[in-house]
């Protein structure tokens, strides 16, 4: 005798047969107001993502009922803007906590294999002279092509032995090192050092720090503060400026290097993932890096779209381990240290 199988739809079990199913939620079904506030981004920056990442997000699947592209960038776009995977997120585009989680992976890893089409550095002499000629705009600092820093993103504990992610708060992370233009976009993101680094450390070791060590932007530099070594291609600031001079510089510096202190918490107030409000990322260090790095290429999306980022509400500043000072290091490079004297007496003189 034949036994009947019954097929029980997960969704049906978990909302009734009165709930919106995947396959009829339409972003045309919201307002705008709706789509902003709870998923972060306009109507038709949802069209682009759609457009941009549809193909890698309609991979063939073994479901019967596929999850559709646009309802797997609503539920990344609403975890990724607040940090949590909420009921009410599934809820209003009809699928579970559990496809909220797929289809934050799936949009996660297709915007990671995106990341070099919108995060770049100049490649040619013309853009790197307009990134100077902007930065110099702004506080009369010459030469800069770019601002640097580093940002912890709190993760949760690897395993208990693993002391590699502990930050000088004692706080698992990773730091995240960054480098954004005046507009704050960003042209450098690495994402995956622990936060048991220190900055000095993370730039050594930094794809980054090999590029401009290559010389291949001779009489450029980045802007850095002094949790970072002097380098011929990064100027820091002095640590107990004395003539008239190294206090412009001084002011010129930290005029210029605020870009990226404010690019850090308008990154972290859109993406509220990142800010650690909602508690740390609960994902392996990978995933975690993988998460940073996707709302980085948003950030950079959103401001080729005309996205005002200074814009959106920002919190206080973003919650850091305290920075080292290396003043009395930057000696040993002394190349670099009479770039910046000759700066110096050529510019704040």
């Amino acid at each position: 005798m034949a036994i009947p199988i019954t097929v029980l739809d997960c969704d049906l079990l978990l909302y009734g047969r009165g709930h919106r199913t995947l396959d009829r939620f339409k972003l045309d079904d919201v307002t705008d107001e709706h789509l902003m506030s709870m998923y972060g981004f306009p109507r038709q920056f949802i069209y682009y993502l759609v457009e941009l990442l549809g193909t890698s997000l309609s991979r063939p699947t073994q479901r019967s009922r596929a999850i559709s592209p646009e309802t797997q960038i609503l539920a990344a776009l609403g975890f990724y803007t607040s940090g949590s995977f909420q009921t009410r997120l599934g809820d209003a585009i009809g699928i579970s906590q559990a496809s909220m989680s797929r289809c934050v992976a799936n949009v996660t890893e297709a915007l990671v294999e995106r990341a070099s089409q919108f995060i770049r550095f100049p490649a040619d002499e013309a853009s790197t002279q307009a990134l100077k000629d902007e930065f110099y705009g702004l506080a009369g600092m010459p030469g800069v092509i770019g601002v640097v820093d580093c940002l912890h993103v709190a993760i949760k504990a690897p395993n208990a032995e693993d002391l590699s992610y502990v930050n000088r708060k004692g706080l698992h992370s990773l730091n995240c090192l960054m480098v954004c233009d005046i507009r704050g976009a960003l042209m450098t993101v690495e994402t995956n050092w622990p936060g048991s680094l220190r900055d000095s450390a993370v730039l050594q070791q930094s794809a980054l720090s090999r590029h401009l060590e290559a010389g291949l932007h001779k009489g450029s530099w980045l802007l850095g503060d002094s949790s970072f070594f002097l380098r011929t291609w990064l100027m820091t600031p002095l640590h107990i400026p004395e003539t008239p001079a190294e206090y412009r510089y001084n002011m010129a510096h930290s005029a210029t290097h605020s870009v990226i202190e404010k690019t850090f918490r308008t990154l972290c107030s859109r993406f509220r993932c990142l800010d650690g409000s909602k508690g740390a990322l609960q994902y392996s260090p990978e995933k975690s890096s993988h998460i940073i790095l996707a709302c980085c290429v948003l950030h950079n999306i959103s401001l080729e779209h005309g996205m005002d980022i200074w814009s959106s509400p920002m919190t206080g500043p973003v919650d850091q381990p305290p920075e080292e000072e290396f003043e009395h290091m930057e000696s040993l490079d002394l190349e670099a240290d009479r770039i910046r004297q000759e700066l110096m007496l050529a510019h704040f003189s």
